[in-house]
């Protein structure tokens, strides 16, 4: 897990904008990839953007498990597990930072360093939050990755642009009530799209 500054950083909430040209927050969305994705890396994935701005994007890749339990990873960072068993795999949550931990949970709590996704949903780096959830007080759902992906300013919407993903607002019962193998389709079924049937010249949503 990292460490970075302890304090909850809290995201403004923005209105909608009208404008041409103006920035779409896709925060709490997800992202699919589309058949025409160009990086492997992404092919058939699902991402959950946690913030998206003017600067850049930070997501976590929520149907790509590891071989590592959660169970195995809270005994490598030293936190254990208190005697319970967290059998769910560790996701790949990106190539950004891919030795890192990253907890993505509701309801938000009050961690050591947590990005609010939401005012119930949060994206935390400090292990404080699995220490919690090994002494049985944690988060009542999460989802632990190693790493994130990352997009600089203007990339996504680029990659948007071109047709490699499509978006739709996140349902959080995709990420915390269906294994990883089924969030991806769930997620199509909120755009009322089977994804074997996608064709490479949809467009975004």
């Amino acid at each position: 897990m990292t460490e970075p500054a302890r304090a909850t950083r809290r995201r403004p909430r923005q209105g909608k904008m009208a404008a041409m040209g103006a920035h779409v927050d896709l925060t709490h969305h997800f992202l699919i990839a589309m058949p025409a994705m160009a990086d492997p890396r992404f092919a058939h994935t699902l991402a959950f953007v946690c913030e998206h701005s003017p600067e850049g994007t930070i997501a976590i890749v929520v149907n790509k498990p590891t071989d590592m339990t959660v169970s195995t990873l809270m005994k490598q960072i030293d936190v254990g597990d208190g005697g319970r068993h967290f059998d769910a795999p560790v996701m790949s949550g990106g190539p950004v930072q891919s030795n890192h931990g990253f907890v993505l949970h509701r309801p938000l709590g009050n961690w050591q360093s947590t990005l609010a996704v939401s005012d119930d949903l949060g994206l935390t780096t400090s292990k404080d939050v699995l220490e919690a959830a090994a002494r049985g007080d944690g988060p009542d759902d999460f989802i632990v990755s190693l790493g994130y992906a990352g997009w600089g300013a203007g990339q996504l919407e680029q990659e948007l642009a071109a047709n490699a993903w499509l978006t739709v607002a996140a349902d959080a019962g995709v990420l915390f009530d269906l294994p990883p193998d089924r969030r991806l389709p769930a997620a199509m079924q909120l755009l009322g799209i089977d994804f074997s049937r996608l064709s490479e010249d949809v467009g975004h949503a």
